[in-house]
């Protein structure tokens, strides 16, 4: 897992969508006022609300599936008014998440707190019940000696797409899911080989309020802690067998 931040990813073009995300189209600079993870969680007003990795997500129970499709239809239209749109997930029998992003900044935005805003008074006026997500994000990580070699082959394998470059122009080091429902694949910059190691990991990314519950549980189970040597950033675990998986969180990250 890497320590410092992560640049958010933007969707990359794909002729299948049609055109790309109408926010991208409405940047401009000056337009969004950054907002960092700390401020959101602390936010008051958005306390159904967790930073994931480049989201601010939320879920809500509604009383059967048809009112979870009519709130998911309120929040369509408050996000078109806004023209800021987020990414909504419908399960049986009536729950309903939501993720958050600025596509355009490659942030978590002013835009982002006032439609959450909104969409936490729509789920209250309809009746709905907030459940902060407890559940993950998770990412894929592959040691590589050579990133540019590897990820093409991923990318094919699985369907996805080359992320966008970084704000700075660096390349992307990971390929994605372009319609965002398969976890990313990022590759880690090795200097020598590890043959010692698994080459691959899991990033499992959990709200910072379920962090030392997940590591705690995944002790319970028979794991063990590897490092904490950056938490609260991440915690490195390893089942009996020695395979990794990182416990990440927004939090101790420069």
């Amino acid at each position: 897992m890497r320590l410092a931040s992560r640049e958010p990813f933007v969707a990359p073009r794909n002729p299948a969508w049609g055109e790309q995300p109408r926010d991208t189209f409405r940047y401009a600079p000056g337009m969004y006022t950054d907002v960092t993870s700390a401020e959101l969680s602390a936010n008051a007003d958005l306390s159904d609300w967790r930073v994931l990795l480049r989201r601010v997500e939320s879920r809500y129970r509604a009383t059967s599936f048809p009112a979870a499709a009519a709130f998911i239809n309120n929040v369509a239209d408050a996000a078109e008014t806004a023209r800021h749109h987020p990414d909504i997930d419908l399960r049986y029998p009536g729950v309903v998440h939501v993720a958050i992003t600025t596509h355009a900044t490659r942030g978590l935005t002013d835009a982002d707190v006032d439609l959450a805003r909104t969409i936490s008074a729509l789920a209250t006026a309809a009746g709905l019940t907030a459940e902060p997500p407890t559940g993950s994000t998770m990412e894929i990580a592959i040691d590589a000696m050579d990133i540019n070699a590897i990820r093409p082959f991923w990318a094919a394998v699985l369907g996805y797409a080359e992320g966008g470059p970084s704000p700075s122009g660096a390349p992307s080091d990971e390929v994605v899911d372009p319609l965002r429902i398969g976890p990313s694949i990022w590759f880690q910059q090795m200097d020598a080989e590890r043959p010692q190691r698994n080459r691959v990991h899991l990033d499992v990314t959990v709200a910072h309020d379920e962090a030392d519950a997940r590591v705690a549980a995944a002790i319970a189970a028979g794991g063990h802690l590897v490092s904490d040597e950056h938490a609260r950033a991440f915690w490195v675990l390893a089942d009996v067998e020695g395979n990794e998986a990182c416990v990440c969180t927004w939090q101790d990250r420069t």
